[in-house]
């Protein structure tokens, strides 16, 4: 199968699926989020695949982000309707799929680049990675499960450290805090991606589904994730979201 921007190979039945937009960072968009919605799809139905390794193009970035030129100007219902569309097409859908999702971190994970390593269910980096939730500089919130998942993965204290500096994090120190559960060199990120899915393998894939399953019940939805929908469309509406915007796509620092 071929969907836009993602190119995926199966081996031993581990897939690896590569999203492919390097001018861009691998910048999440309107067609890789439906490309990405489709191939969890064909996934999570292909009984050629047990384990799924999610990783991006280049060396430089897993996902650098939200393509922001998409929604600058949006106003506070669209926003509101971004967040949901995202959830129910992408990060929520990695979260329930039937197989596990190991994101293999080859570099900025920014926004929601880190949001969509959060949703798989684990996260193996790079030494070279960079994380964050720069939402903040924008004038906005994470607005695709973040504020939720970053506390579950990290604690509210560390979670707020990060969210309210809008900072970057490095490997190791994603480690330090349970955010990535290893790190390695960047030539060794895909083996050691694959050698974690040979474990999984071992075990039983319906007893996979149920452990994801019952996890996420407690983890998953719930009224945290509905509030951060709606409060994330709010900031559209105000003038720090339009400066923040602004100053990103003018490329200078915003003037809050």
């Amino acid at each position: 199968m071929e969907f836009p921007h993602l190119h995926i190979s199966i081996d031993q039945r581990i897939a690896t699926v590569t999203m492919d937009r390097p001018k861009a960072l691998n910048a999440l968009n309107k067609e890789v989020i439906s490309a990405l919605h489709a191939a969890i799809e064909w996934l999570d139905a292909e009984d050629a695949v047990r384990v799924v390794i999610l990783t991006g193009a280049g060396e430089k970035s897993f996902v650098a982000g939200a393509d922001i030129a998409e929604f600058a100007s949006f106003d506070a219902k669209q926003g509101q309707d971004l967040s949901a569309t995202g959830h129910q097409l992408l990060f929520d859908r990695v979260a329930a799929a039937k197989k596990p999702y190991i994101a293999a971190i080859n570099g900025f994970a920014l926004g929601g680049g880190l949001e969509l390593a959060m949703a798989c269910h684990v996260r193996i980096a790079a030494e070279t990675a960079r994380l964050g939730l720069p939402e903040t500089s924008l004038g906005l919130i994470p607005g695709y499960g973040g504020t939720q998942r970053l506390v579950q993965l990290v604690g509210k204290g560390r979670a707020m450290e990060m969210m309210l500096s809008a900072s970057m994090i490095d490997a190791a120190t994603a480690e330090s805090y349970g955010l990535v559960n290893q790190v390695v060199s960047p030539e060794e990120l895909l083996p050691a991606a694959n050698a974690m899915a040979g474990t999984f393998m071992k075990n039983s894939g319906q007893a996979h589904k149920a452990v994801i399953e019952a996890v996420n019940a407690a983890t998953e939805g719930g009224a945290g994730f509905t509030s951060e929908q709606a409060l994330f469309g709010a900031c559209f509406a105000t003038e720090d979201f339009i400066e923040g915007t602004s100053a990103f796509l003018e490329k200078r620092k915003p003037r809050f």
